[in-house]
């Protein structure tokens, strides 16, 4: 069985300071997607991550405090790529992939639109990109588990308020069709195939006690390819983690 973990820690060195480390002991799962490292690479607590038995994999941003994805791992990959090949979302560090004999996983961290128009119209431009890129990737890596912050909520059970937010970013009608276009390609909702509760989210606005009251949006997802459907044995989202405006995501699965 394989225990992953989707974790947006805005900013992996906060995160650090607010006891990332000792939770990861504790979780203790085999790989660890992270978005939002905000950080170089020689900015990554590198050396405290191996005294806990993980190797970093890391993708930072050009942008020093910018974006960044990174994965954590027990095992050895065989195999990591960085990027997606078109630069201006290189420049973003916004992808990483590692591959375990047939197996890939991935660490993905989608753009926001919500600073405005422009940002909102190159996160459309990147979904599209993004997918081609993946669509292609499977003839050569049929097995992906695609985690990450996909700053999109799909479904109305996905966010506390679907009716004041349908004109949000991250819940626009096209975005939305954009998931289920990218779920009908091949994909599956790790999480929604084994739960279907409301109130199950994975981000919270620092404003106005969000967090506490739950007044959350589910963003973060594992997502895995249709042939590895019948061995998700395990998902959860885990609230209880405090070191960032997310939480992370569990999927374990039998690869």
């Amino acid at each position: 069985m394989t225990k992953i973990i989707t974790y947006n820690v805005n900013g992996i060195r906060a995160a650090v300071r607010k006891g990332f480390m000792e939770w990861l002991v504790a979780a203790s799962p085999d790989i660890v997607c992270i978005q939002e490292t905000k950080a170089q690479d020689d900015q990554i607590p590198v050396f405290e991550l191996e005294m806990l038995g993980y190797k970093t994999f890391s993708f930072s941003a050009v942008k020093k405090g910018y974006s960044g994805v990174a994965i954590l791992t027990k095992k050895d990959p065989d195999h990591i790529e960085t990027g997606i090949g078109i630069e201006k979302y290189d420049n973003e560090g916004r992808f990483i992939r590692a591959d375990f004999g047939d197996v890939s996983v991935v660490s993905v961290y989608h753009p926001s639109g919500s600073s405005g128009d422009l940002r909102q119209d190159f996160k459309m431009q990147w979904l599209s990109d993004f997918q081609d890129y993946v669509l292609e990737l499977r003839k050569t890596r049929p097995k992906l588990i695609v985690c990450g912050d996909y700053n999109i909520c799909h479904k109305p059970i996905d966010i506390h308020d679907p009716v004041r937010n349908a004109k949000s970013s991250g819940f626009l009608p096209e975005e939305r069709e954009w998931m289920s276009g990218f779920l009908e390609t091949g994909f599956i909702d790790s999480f929604r195939q084994l739960n279907q509760e409301p109130h199950q989210y994975s981000w919270w606005s620092y404003r106005a006690n969000a967090r506490a009251n739950n007044k959350g949006w589910r963003i973060d997802y594992n997502m895995v390819t249709e042939n590895l459907k019948d061995k998700i044995k395990r998902v959860a989202i885990l609230p209880d983690a405090m070191h960032s405006d997310h939480c992370p995501v569990l999927l374990e699965i039998d690869v």
